[in-house]
């Protein structure tokens, strides 16, 4: 019996540590805070991705991003965007701190969410797409210029179809996900074609965004009880007392938003080229050749999640080339200068886009052009420098140095040059063990005179 009482104590006991079930509910009573700080790249979509289903899983009550962005990548744009819709946590995007933007792809991303808010202070819009040639589809005065020269069809449009089609693929989409939430279509049409943008206040007003809070328990006060749209069905908001949690990108992420950043990717891809040159012509040095190639494939796969210009990059890459035949082949400078050309062109070209916080910083360029030509002329100073010295190998380097005769006997006998027995024969009689000069080489006789030192 006192075994039984003791056993009933340790279950009774340890079973309310075990209740499982109890973790979801206290989960639905935090919500995620997620920050957007920056421009939207493939990590930032990752990030965004799975603190969601990390949202999902643990039964959060909502998700807040706050978000300070210039805009970022079409494609990473979307990926956030379907992931909430897809999401049945039920997001806010809230505009924050004080001076905060949710430019370009921000836009889009206020417009998908359940709840969009914004802080004092701040603005949303700006939403014209950017073509990968350089410049954006559509100029705010594009449209009055083309109208006076009949070249539109459509008022507010451009004239060239590739243009067009991703103009109103750009209004279609931002369209749609306003009749989502219910929120102003026309101006978000506006946004997309001229690149309109509103302070906090006048977004309010016209039904751009629903709430302006000062921060995110003023938030959470304001939404409470709110109905929304998640995953396709109404949801009524109970956010008065959740608890917010801060989920902030983790190293993964904060590492491969440094890599993908446009200035890294282009310092590492020639720290890359550099090395593996280096290693090339110094084998076994191993550290450029290791360090290379490492800085190269990590170059390598930010490039391939960045839109760049390939035609770009390998100008960048001839550059390279040109400058270092011109160490090898000493065209008088006209391959160094092409090279310098084509390094600064291609690398002008390499990022065209334009996409706000994705752009090639000029400073990274010109550090880069000035970089190359410096060590271009410290190499070619140093192979000048190089040619001026004596030969010091080969049968050349044996012209002019002096050894000491051997054995003698008449015209000819043995001399020790440099460690070495030689052959020799001279005009002069010389003696066994006197000093002799080296005058020239025939085959492997060497043709040698006193040199007058004892």
């Amino acid at each position: 019996m006192m075994l039984l009482r003791a056993c009933l104590v340790l279950v009774a006991t340890v079973l309310p540590g075990l209740a499982l079930p109890a973790s979801p509910a206290a989960s639905a009573q935090r919500a995620f805070l997620l920050e957007i700080d920056g421009a939207i790249g493939p990590p930032i979509a990752d990030y965004v991705e799975r603190e969601l289903l990390a949202a999902k899983r643990a039964g959060a009550g909502l998700v807040i991003l706050r978000m300070n962005t210039p805009g970022g990548l079409d494609t990473s744009m979307r990926q956030i965007i379907s992931a909430i819709l897809a999401s049945p946590v039920p997001v806010a995007t809230y505009v924050a701190p004080n001076g905060a933007r949710a430019a370009s792809a921000g836009t889009y991303i206020a417009y998908a969410s359940a709840v969009a808010a914004m802080a004092p202070s701040t603005n949303i819009g700006a939403a014209t797409p950017v073509q990968l040639g350089g410049s954006p589809l559509l100029q705010p005065d594009q449209t009055q210029q083309k109208e006076h020269k009949h070249e539109q069809g459509k008022a507010g449009e451009p004239a060239d179809a590739e243009t067009r089609k991703a103009l109103n693929d750009a209004v279609a989409y931002i369209r749609g996900l306003a009749a989502l939430n219910g929120r102003n279509a026309d101006w978000a049409a506006e946004a997309v074609r001229s690149a309109a943008s509103l302070p906090a206040s006048e977004a309010l007003s016209l039904h751009v965004v629903d709430i302006i809070a000062d921060d995110v328990p003023d938030l959470l006060r304001k939404i409470d009880g709110r109905t929304v749209t998640v995953a396709g069905k109404p949801e009524r908001l109970k956010t008065a007392d959740l608890e917010v949690v801060t989920e902030l990108p983790d190293w993964r992420t904060s590492l491969l938003a440094v890599v993908t950043n446009p200035n890294v990717a282009f310092i590492l891809m020639l720290i890359g080229v550099y090395g593996l040159i280096l290693e090339f012509f110094n084998p076994g040095a191993v550290a450029p050749g290791v360090i290379g190639a490492i800085s190269l494939l990590v170059a390598l796969y930010a490039l391939s999640l960045l839109p760049i210009n390939y035609a770009g990059a390998a100008l960048v890459v001839l550059g390279i080339a040109l400058m270092v035949a011109e160490v090898h082949l000493g065209a008088f400078g006209a391959l160094g200068v092409g090279g310098i050309a084509a390094f600064v062109i291609g690398a002008l070209m390499m990022f065209p886009a334009r996409t706000p916080g994705l752009a090639l910083s000029g400073g990274v360029i010109a550090g880069a052009a000035i970089a190359s030509a410096a060590l271009l002329l410290v190499v070619l100073a140093s192979l000048l420098r190089s040619r001026r010295r004596p030969v010091v190998t080969g049968g050349e380097a044996l012209i002019g140095a002096e050894g000491e005769t051997v054995s003698w006997q008449g015209g000819e006998g043995r001399v020790r040059v440099k460690g070495e027995i030689w052959l020799a024969r001279s005009s002069a009689p010389l003696a066994a063990g006197s000093r002799v000069k080296i005058v020239g080489r025939d085959g492997l006789v060497l043709r040698v005179e006193d040199s007058g030192t004892s």
